[in-house]
């Protein structure tokens, strides 16, 4: 097999099944820094009492606001977050709006790379959680809502109605289960031409 079809073959599942849990865990986006965004002086933020407050997961979404000719985001290594060492980062982000999505859990460690901003605070350790969501599952079943009378084709809109028990295909609509499942057999079916 040739390395090169193996590689991308795993690259797409990986990206099919990081969508796929995403859509299903219903990812949340945080601006870092709420209103005052990723900055230092008059409108600081403890960031290390920001980053406390929330439970981040994989899926979510860090969006960084800020000045980008006062400021940036580095992603660096725990020790380079320690010193504030702007040197080596792992990933550099400077256009002022940045959305990093969260790919994996463990700790990443960001950073303000202009001199002294890291050492005044500006600085975030984001741990992601190694569990997933628990999934809502909705006690609705779905009926059909009368067509309009003018209609010429006959189509069926699905509109939630109380019911005594869970309806499984209504888990699939809402949390976009079936799209996820759809996806990641397409991926696998024409990934199977690199692997053969």
């Amino acid at each position: 097999m040739d390395f090169r079809k193996e590689a991308m073959f795993f690259v797409s599942i990986t990206v099919v099944f990081s969508f796929f849990m995403a859509t299903l865990a219903g990812a949340s986006v945080y601006k870092v820094g709420d209103d005052a965004g990723w900055t230092i002086g008059s409108a600081n933020v403890d960031y290390h009492t920001w980053v406390a407050k929330k439970k981040f997961r994989v899926g979510d979404i860090l969006v960084f606001e800020y000045n980008r000719t006062e400021n940036n985001v580095l992603r660096v290594d725990l020790p380079d977050y320690h010193k504030c060492n702007a040197a080596n980062p792992i990933r550099t982000y400077s256009s002022g709006n940045d959305s990093i999505t969260i790919m994996g859990p463990g700790h990443y460690y960001y950073i303000c790379g202009f001199p002294g901003h890291c050492q005044t605070g500006q600085k975030i350790d984001v741990r992601v959680l190694k569990v997933s969501r628990p999934i809502d599952i909705p006690t609705g079943s779905p009926s059909p809502a009368p067509a309009a009378a003018s209609s010429t084709t006959n189509v069926h809109v699905i509109a939630p109605s109380p019911a005594k028990k869970s309806s499984a295909p209504s888990l699939f609509i809402t949390n976009g289960l079936g799209l996820g499942l759809c996806l990641t057999l397409f991926m696998i079916i024409i990934s199977a031409d690199y692997v053969l």
